[in-house]
């Protein structure tokens, strides 16, 4: 059974409602959603719109209001749904969230932003290590892996407009970038580039210097696979003409 698998990271899900995200939805009709920064409690989303569409919802927001969380819309019920990674730093502020299909799992993961300051940074490298770590051993039991979301990282060259001029800024830095490779070589693919080499494919834009009408992005959201689900792939994009957010819808259609 081939389904689409969508993450998109709203900045914001009343926003992103507000900005006609459950037409969108409704025209494209994925089978999953993974949503990050819906930046809200569950008691305030409108899930009943959603539920209109046939997906059942599920939350895992931050304890601050107004700040991170992640969401997984499904329309197929899943087996189970594991709410965060049983790391309380982590874990507070709703970045995990998981549901099993079968032998499947697909997460939606919310990776920190190190931009804030080199306290966020240092935060967002022992993340990193805590992350690959915490996969590894899922992995064990879960083999099968869909790991979707904002990854705050780019990780090639072609991944970045003016990549030069950009390693010292977080989510482009050389550690950043090496941290990706390594947890790649653990036995990932990035879904995306299997599909598509060419550079200038963007996820996310700054709202500043009219950077998303000139194309000069980031591609910050993936979804990773384990190894053992490359030749189940159909296809992956990216949808840039999506503008609920800051950010842009990318998907994977997958044969389940």
């Amino acid at each position: 059974m081939t389904k689409v698998i969508t993450s998109y990271n709203v900045n914001g899900i009343r926003a992103a409602m507000n900005k006609d995200l459950v037409p969108w939805i409704k025209l494209n009709n994925p089978d999953i959603i993974c949503l990050q920064e819906t930046k809200a409690q569950p008691d305030q989303i409108d899930a009943k719109a959603f539920e209109e569409l046939g997906y059942h919802c599920y939350w895992y927001s931050a304890q601050k209001k107004g700040y991170s969380g992640v969401g997984i819309l499904s329309k197929a019920i899943p087996d189970h749904v594991e709410y965060g990674m049983g790391i309380e730093r982590y874990d507070i502020e709703g970045r995990f969230i998981r549901a099993d299909y079968g032998d499947v799992s697909v997460i939606s993961v919310y990776h920190p932003s190190g931009s804030a300051g080199d306290e966020r940074q240092a935060f967002k490298m022992k993340w990193l290590d805590d992350f690959t770590e915490y996969i590894q051993k899922l992995e064990k039991v879960r083999k099968k892996l869909i790991i979707s979301g904002d990854y705050n990282i780019c990780r090639l060259w072609i991944d970045i407009h003016n990549p030069t001029k950009q390693q010292d800024l977080s989510g482009f830095l050389p550690e950043e970038r090496e941290w990706f490779q390594k947890f790649i070589s653990l036995g990932f693919i990035d879904s995306f580039r299997l599909i598509n080499d060419k550079p200038n494919q963007y996820s996310w834009w700054s709202y500043r210097a009219a950077a998303r009408e000139n194309n000069k992005g980031w591609r910050i959201d993936y979804n990773i696979i384990t190894e053992n689900l490359k030749d189940r792939v159909v296809d992956a994009c990216i949808h840039p003409d999506a503008v609920h957010s800051d950010h842009c819808p990318v998907s994977l259609k997958i044969d389940f």
